[in-house]
């Protein structure tokens, strides 16, 4: 069977990867610590629960609208009127099984062959994927460990042209954990405004902020009409299998998306939606008690790794990650990790899977329990000391 040439160019995500690879050791009776996959251990809240079994109970097991239930679509309306202080109407919003449809759909409309995609680098890379199954000429943007993991604004500057067809932001960010600053996002908007260049803001991790208050670029003024808002239900809710994901965008944009759903999935589960209602219109208070265990993991693994040899990391400011540089252990990234997981038995990711400027680092996921953290660190002590 002769496959389309374009499949040749479309990545994959290195998490699933080494999560397979570790299971496959497990069953060969190995015990892993697992640190590469960014997945709450928290349980999904009983009252999102309950609402999905209310909801098959009452026969919410047929076809939806491809662009979703109403109620669903009103809940997530008044959230980001809440969370982004601006008014959007549900003809502006598109749920999606997950939220990766919205970034995949999004370039697929926007982005044709040869049009360039600034995005940022280290970087999730899934963006990378689609860019090049596209046919879209990608331009990263370097992610300064010396400047916290911010945009290079100097080379984002410097790149940016009438070529660009869409600016890709994700704050805070996988795999740094980096913020971009509100310097930062205003520079981004301005030139934005002034190409009249769609930016697709992934703030999937907007409630995982351990300082400050997120800011979203499209609360600035003229950018509501320029952004794509990508969110979803998978993080804040420990919602992961559940797939449940949108996007806030302008209506034409919501109409072609929508156009995609059909054409692919049909409509997000229906169940599934009204226990995304549930979510957002439910108590809250679970969800933030699961950010402040996640602070109190990411200043235990910070601390850690900042005692192991070869090693040094910064405190991120959000998402559910550490990027720690190893560069002092003068190792290619990729072969440090398979060492710790096939010596350590710790599972975790090498920085250049997020692309060319992550060489240098590994990336650490900390939504693991405090003593799986603690155990991940004394393994890879040792075994860092006998490299």
């Amino acid at each position: 069977m002769q496959l389309a040439e374009r499949m040749a160019r479309l990545g994959t995500e290195s998490a699933f990867e080494v999560l397979a690879r570790a299971k496959a050791l497990e069953r060969q009776g190995r015990e892993i610590v697992h640190l590469e996959i960014g997945e709450p251990d928290f349980d999904t809240p009983a009252h999102i629960k309950e609402a999905a079994k209310r909801a098959l109970d009452a026969g919410a097991t047929h076809y939806g609208p491809s662009a979703g239930l109403p109620e669903l679509r009103e809940a997530i309306a008044k959230q980001i009127a809440e969370t982004r202080g601006i008014e959007v109407s549900p003809d502006e919003i598109v749920v999606t099984p997950g939220a990766k449809p919205i970034m995949f759909f999004t370039i697929l409309a926007l982005v044709n062959r040869g049009d360039e995609v600034i995005y940022p680098n280290p970087g999730f890379p899934i963006y990378e994927s689609v860019i090049d199954f596209v046919g879209g000429v990608r331009v990263p943007i370097p992610l300064l460990e010396e400047t916290g993991f911010g945009f290079d604004m100097a080379e984002f500057e410097r790149r940016v042209s009438r070529k660009t067809r869409l600016i890709v932001l994700n704050s805070p960010q996988n795999p740094t954990g980096g913020v971009l600053s509100a310097e930062e996002i205003g520079r981004i908007a301005e030139i934005a405004r002034r190409f009249r260049i769609p930016v697709l803001a992934d703030e999937i991790y907007n409630r995982f902020l351990y300082e400050g208050s997120f800011a979203s670029i499209a609360s600035l003024p003229g950018m509501k009409e320029l952004t794509i808002i990508l969110d979803g239900f998978s993080k804040a809710y420990a919602m992961t299998g559940w797939r449940l994901g949108y996007g806030v965008m302008p209506p034409p944009l919501a109409e072609q998306l929508t156009r995609l759903m059909t054409n692919s999935a049909s409509c997000t589960a229906t169940f599934v939606q009204l226990a995304g209602v549930a979510a957002l219109q439910g108590d809250q208070s679970e969800s933030y008690t699961m950010v402040e265990e996640f602070r109190r993991r990411r200043d235990l693994i910070v601390d850690g790794l900042n005692r192991l040899p070869g090693v040094s990391c910064v405190r991120p400011r959000g998402a559910v990650y550490v990027f720690p540089n190893v560069k002092g252990l003068k190792r290619p990234s990729k072969e440090i990790a398979t060492y710790l997981l096939d010596e350590a038995g710790v599972a975790l990711l090498w920085g250049s899977a997020f692309g060319e400027f992550g060489e240098g680092y590994l990336r650490l996921s900390y939504a693991a329990s405090r003593e799986t953290i603690q155990k991940a660190l004394e393994r890879m002590g040792s075994a860092l000391a006998r490299l």
